[in-house]
Formats: structure tokens, sequence, C-alpha cells
């Protein structure tokens, strides 16, 4: 039995951090399961991923005792059970605007009786034979609240069975609402969503692109928080070395 240490800080009121991969790497992957996050998220919605090197991608995480989760490019059964076959142990759903949109995303994450996944022989052969029997406790289920529509149900969707936690979007949300990240109204929307998974009794998280970020929305109550992405931290990495030799950037 693989045990989801990411979801169980979670559930004892812990916060996790977590990286982003948007670069289709799955040794970046694996460079960055050991650099300490606690988890390190696939992101087959804006990333350069297919099935191949999220499989990849999955084991290599898992071999540097970090839990892989996935951004699954759409609110659809089958995809959704595709990235658990290949072996992540977090599903993020997006765009999820409704309580009937989040529980298709329940049903698709768990087997029988609590949801309807489809049973097969699972690709993540690397958590052995009886993955079967622990994947519905120890998959980690969160939707996306990013659109004021969402925000307006997110009580209601937070409440749906299955669900563990939510990650908002940000920016999604910011367009949404017509107005600038970080404006008064944007900001009173995100601690919307904190408070609804406060009265509904889960996970509340959000996508942060710095530390700094990722730091003030522990403070306000998130867990579940994304703190830097694979192409920013090269980027950032990059920009350093010249500040160092004191090369005009």
């Amino acid at each position: 039995m693989i045990n989801n240490t990411a979801k169980q800080r979670m559930l004892a009121g812990q916060p996790v951090l977590g990286v982003v991969l948007g670069l289709g790497s799955p040794t970046a992957a694996g460079i960055l399961a050991r650099s300490g996050f606690d988890f390190v998220l696939v992101d087959c919605q804006h990333g350069d991923w297919d099935d191949t090197a999220a499989l990849a991608a999955f084991r290599s995480i898992s071999l540097g005792n970090t839990i892989p989760m996935a951004r699954v490019r759409q609110n659809d059964f089958y995809a959704i059970g595709r990235l658990l076959d290949r072996g992540a142990l977090g599903i993020i759903v997006p765009m999820v605007n409704s309580a009937e949109e989040a529980r298709a995303a329940a049903f698709a994450v768990r087997y029988p009786p609590q949801g309807g996944r489809s049973f097969a022989a699972s690709l993540a052969v690397h958590y052995g034979a009886d993955y079967d029997t622990w994947a519905n406790q120890e998959v980690f289920l969160a939707v996306q609240i990013e659109t004021a529509q969402s925000v307006e149900h997110a009580e209601e969707i937070m409440a749906v069975e299955g669900v563990d936690g939510c990650w908002i979007g940000p920016m999604d949300l910011a367009r949404s609402m017509g107005v600038a990240p970080d404006a008064p109204a944007h900001q009173e929307a995100i601690l919307r969503v904190l408070e609804a998974c406060r009265r509904t009794g889960k996970i509340p998280g959000i996508y942060t692109p710095n530390a700094a970020t990722a730091r003030r929305r522990i403070v306000q109550g998130f867990q579940f928080v994304t703190a830097a992405d694979d192409g920013g931290l090269i980027a950032a990495g990059a920009q350093e070395v010249l500040r160092q030799l004191e090369r005009p950037s």
C-alpha cells in the first residue's frame, strides 16, 4: 500500500507545497521530486504532456518519495481514468462550475461503490498488485474554482461527497470577473471560497506564482498550495547566475 503523505498532512490540518510541471520532461519531474516539495503536479491541461511522458513522470516522481499529481485536460471520465491508471495520486479538475460537474469528477476518480471508475490492470505497476484495494482512500481530488460562477456556487461544489478540496485558479478567476488580479473584489472572491471550504470541511487550495504569495496564502489558511513551475524555476535560476556574475540582463 502507498500512503498519500500530502493528503494525510492536509487532512491533519497542515499545509503542503507543490510545483507545477508544464515542460513535458519526466527527467525534470524526477529532479524536482527530490527537491523537497510535498507533491509534483503534471499539468496536462496547459502543459506539454502526452500519455507516455505522463506515465514516466509519475514513476520518476514516485522514486523521489514525493506524491505525483496531475491536472487533467478537462472534466472527462476517460481522461481522468487514464491519468489515474498511470499513477497519479492526486487529480485536479479544471473549470468546475457546479455541484453537478463536481459529482461527475468524483464519480470518475473512485472505483465502485464510491464512484464509477473503470477497472483494468493498472499501468502504475510501481505501486504493486494491491493498488485497487487502497486507491479510493489515497487518491486526492481537487476541483478548480476559477470563474465568477463557481465562486457563487462554491459551497455547493465543495459539499459534494468525494471532493477532497479545491485549487483556486486566480488568474482565470480575475478574467472571469473582469477585474485585475488582487483587486479588492478578486481578493474577496478568493476568501469566499476559503470560507466555503471551512464550512464544508474541505481542503482549500490555490495556485500561487512565487514563494512570497504562497506564504501569504498559507497564513490565510490555504493548505494545498503550488509555489512554482518548472519553466519559471529554470528562468529564475538562469537570471540569478547572471546576476551573481554581474552580467546585464
